[in-house]
């Protein structure tokens, strides 16, 4: 499936102030590339908390946030940071 300029440039963009993801104690996140760098920096402990067996928030905002459909499948099931890392950044490219 070919990725549309629009929701190219949607997915890439910062969101709105509001939608912005806060990281267990970190950063507060505006865009997909601010999520990257997050994710295969955060202690574990951190990581563990958005995403375990119950959840996965940083997929959940892929989907419901940037509208990424796609990179919220692919990190869905991810259990690392080098995955979700791997993923994302696969993504952007």
């Amino acid at each position: 499936m070919k990725l549309s300029y629009e929701l190219a440039a949607k997915i890439l963009a910062d969101v709105q102030p509001e939608k912005c993801f806060c990281v267990h104690n970190g950063p507060i996140l505006h865009n997909i590339y601010e999520l990257a760098n997050a994710v295969i920096n955060m202690a574990p402990e951190a990581f563990a908390v958005h995403v375990n067996k119950e959840k996965n928030d940083f997929s959940n905002w892929a989907k419901d946030v940037l509208g990424d459909e796609k990179l919220a499948i692919d990190i869905k099931r991810c259990r690392t940071r080098e995955e979700v890392y791997n993923r994302v950044k696969a993504r952007i490219r």
